[in-house]
């Protein structure tokens, strides 16, 4: 698919463009409105293919939960193996689509992988990711950004305390996610491990506090997140923080997302997936 129209769908995703003039401009580059129309299944998400881990694998154990947030009760999807015992924790941080099926798959996920993983909803104070989509870019918009990073970090402390945790607590975020997955590693004092995914960089002044070792994952493609990876790296570097950071070539950003088909790639995806699980296994188990 033409890279612009990627570029666009992008932009229509991260910043205050409205679906109006985004089908406008998807028309013009298209060739048309009907040409247009019969591109925009392709760029939006598909749920019907989010569950790869049933729901009711009888290999996990799952629910929904709440914690004390900083300013609400907290809202999430956990999931953890289904035999007791203490076991390390991830925060599971979700895209700017909110908690929703891919998200909670990639939950599960962490738990056949060993993990007690817990997804908190950004949204857990307006009641709730909602499926209207529109509805679900106002609330975003309205989000409170160090509150709902402070709602984050109490998760890493709800997970560091639950007794079927070891203790450790680490964090994966995707894109909004892998922002906040950065902010985790400034602010949450308890974190021992982060993995952000096409995350937007902290600030230069922040780097030096980050206290959580460092997963990056970056597709090649995304020029608008990897315009500051140098930056980033230079800073990490400087003081002297332990990182690992991987490009994959040919990738666009959200390529770990397997209900975005035209952004998922499969090949980047289970590789920095293999990375992720033994990351996050090496620092917290």
């Amino acid at each position: 698919m033409d890279q612009r129209i990627i570029n666009l769908f992008d932009e229509y995703t991260h910043k205050p463009l409205n679906r109006d003039e985004f089908l406008k401009r998807l028309a013009k580059l298209t060739g048309g409105t009907a040409a247009a129309m019969a591109v925009l299944p392709l760029l939006e998400v598909n749920y019907a293919k989010a569950e790869t881990v049933a729901g009711h694998d009888d290999r996990i154990k799952t629910e929904m939960v709440t914690f004390p947030g900083a300013d609400t009760t907290m809202k999430g999807y956990m999931a953890r193996p289904v035999a007791n015992g203490k076991y390390p924790a991830v925060v599971v941080i979700h895209e700017n689509r909110g908690l929703n099926p891919h998200i909670e798959d990639i939950t599960r996920r962490m738990a056949l992988a060993g993990f007690l993983a817990v997804a908190p909803d950004a949204l857990s104070a307006a009641g709730g990711t909602p499926t209207d989509e529109t509805q679900m870019r106002d609330l975003f918009g309205k989000l409170d950004p160090a509150k709902t990073r402070d709602n984050f970090v109490k998760a890493v402390d709800y997970l560091k305390t639950r007794p079927d945790s070891n203790g450790k607590v680490g964090c994966v975020g995707f894109c909004w996610g892998g922002a906040m997955a950065n902010q985790l590693a400034i602010h949450a004092p308890n974190l021992k491990a982060a993995v952000p995914f096409y995350g937007r960089q902290p600030d230069a002044a922040d780097v030096p506090n980050i206290h959580a070792p460092l997963m990056l994952h970056y597709g090649g493609l995304d020029e608008r997140i990897n315009a500051g990876i140098p930056a980033f790296e230079a800073e990490l570097k400087k003081a002297n923080k332990p990182y690992e950071l991987f490009i994959y070539e040919g990738a666009q950003h959200a390529f770990n997302n397997d209900t975005a088909p035209t952004r998922y790639n499969e090949a980047a995806a289970k590789l920095a997936w293999e990375r992720t699980v033994a990351f996050l296994k090496k620092n917290l188990v």
